[in-house]
């Protein structure tokens, strides 16, 4: 029987440059090519749970504008229940300007719109066997989901932020990058829970009260956009482990998600399927 994922987190419509490099501060970088595609934290997590086969609720806020329906478009016809999706009319829905270089590495720069109006007031009871969230929405949203919830809760400390130690206690998963590591720094190995640490091409650490659970490596990949491979990480993480995997398998799972992420381009068209993710594993 599939597990019940409960996120969440931000929508974003994401405008994606294509361009031969990365510019450098005050430097244009012209010849680039311009797409659209669904994403922002929260339904880039969310798209990725129920393509690997969980049933999957979106906890958000969009604003009361065409590029609503141009956000939650693939979620949509990806299955997962926008019920608890509200909408704001004052707000616009949240947009990423993403440029994206040769290589498949990014920078990102993050307007939040709507996301920023999520309250407490918007979140309904969470019933589902595990809660993912991360730091695109404020915090006491991410409270009031994760207060009186008994299941796991998975939390992407992403982008990093200041976080309530109530929030940061409660996490039986803790995901970030190597850069969100530094930042939190021994606040971390204060967690009670596991944490998972990315490190790109390296691969990925999971850990859990200063020991070494397990390491894994992804597949060799021709990386083409990174965005959203983080995302399917934590998707597949939480996923693997709920349902029950070992530390290891369900580390190698996350990887293997996450690299077969960074071989499309656009956050949310890339997320792959359980089937791609289990035959990249054999």
């Amino acid at each position: 029987m599939s597990i019940s994922i409960t996120v969440i987190g931000s929508v974003n419509l994401d405008l994606v440059a294509s361009a031969p490099r990365l510019p450098v501060p005050g430097e244009t970088v012209t010849g680039a090519t311009i797409a659209r595609h669904p994403g922002g934290k929260g339904a880039n997590q969310a798209l990725a749970a129920s393509r690997l086969g969980a049933i999957v609720h979106l906890v958000g806020r969009v604003g009361e504008d065409a590029m609503a329906d141009d956000a939650l478009a693939l979620l949509r016809s990806g299955g997962v229940d926008l019920s608890a999706i509200a909408t704001d009319p004052d707000a616009p829905t949240g947009v990423a300007l993403i440029v994206v270089d040769s290589t498949g590495e990014n920078i990102i720069v993050v307007a939040p719109g709507s996301n920023a109006c999520l309250s407490p007031d918007h979140v309904p009871p969470v019933t589902s066997d595990a809660l993912i969230a991360q730091l695109e929405v404020p915090n006491d949203a991410i409270a009031a989901a994760i207060g009186g919830f008994a299941g796991f809760v998975t939390l992407n400390l992403a982008p990093a932020g200041p976080v309530p130690d109530s929030v940061l206690q409660r996490a039986d998963l803790i995901v970030v990058n190597e850069t969100e590591a530094a930042f939190y720094g021994s606040a971390l190995g204060a967690c009670p829970g596991k944490i998972a640490v990315t490190l790109g091409a390296r691969g990925a650490r999971l850990s859990q009260a200063g020991q070494v659970l397990a390491e894994a490596t992804p597949p060799a990949i021709t990386a083409v956009d990174a965005t959203g491979a983080g995302d399917a990480f934590v998707a597949a993480l939480t996923v693997a482990l709920v349902e029950g995997q070992t530390d290891s398998d369900a580390l190698r799972f996350a990887c293997t998600a996450g690299a077969l992420a960074a071989t499309k381009a656009g956050a949310q068209p890339s997320l792959p399927m359980r089937a791609a993710v289990d035959g990249a594993c054999r």
